[in-house]
């Protein structure tokens, strides 16, 4: 199974025999590459009953919850990575999702859409509308984006909050890009974290 970018740049970097809960892990790809590729204990926490049933019936362990509500419930400390793909944009309180993340998990792997790439921004100065792109495929009206932070944005938060940054990856489509302007030509990133 291929996996999309900014997970497979995840799976890579997970140390085999971790534990880890994947948050918002949708049909749970991701854990199950983990699982059989890397030896890893994994959990998720998924709010759509279809993606729970699809990652069940590949014999997962997820539970259908919220993230904006149900961390809360899970102890400090209790895995070896909390990881947030492609959800935190989601999230009423993206703040208080990651602040949970770097409780329940030691580290925290977050990735992100990039809404400041530069054909999101060429769309909505030359065209006045909001991008729709193959990553970011819904028109305003539909999309369950309700933050649209940037790389520059997402920096300026961890290190506001004293957030440790072990590292960061920035893809464009589903090629690795550097960071030098990555704020401009990356689709995605993934951040690794430490509080």
């Amino acid at each position: 199974m291929t996996l999309r970018a900014d997970l497979a740049v995840i799976a890579d970097s997970v140390a085999p025999g971790s534990r880890i809960l994947d948050v918002g892990c949708g049909d749970g790809a991701l854990m199950a590459a983990l699982r059989d590729g890397r030896g890893v204990d994994a959990r998720g926490l998924e709010l759509d009953a279809g993606n729970v049933a699809a990652a069940v019936s590949r014999g997962l362990s997820v539970i259908q919850g919220d993230a904006d509500s149900d961390l809360a419930d899970y102890p400090d400390a209790s895995f070896d990575y909390a990881i947030l793909s492609q959800t935190l944009q989601t999230t009423r309180r993206p703040d208080m999702v990651l602040d949970h993340l770097l409780r329940i998990g030691r580290r925290a792997f977050v990735s992100f859409p990039n809404f400041a790439h530069w054909r999101g921004r060429t769309s909505l100065m030359w065209g006045g509308r909001m991008p729709v792109t193959r990553l970011l495929p819904e028109q305003w009206y539909d999309t369950p984006n309700i933050h649209h932070l940037t790389i520059d944005d997402f920096r300026s938060f961890v290190k506001g909050r004293g957030i440790t940054v072990e590292g960061a990856w920035f893809l464009s489509g589903d090629k690795r890009t550097t960071s030098a302007a990555a704020n401009f030509f990356a689709e995605h990133a993934v951040f690794l974290l430490k509080s």
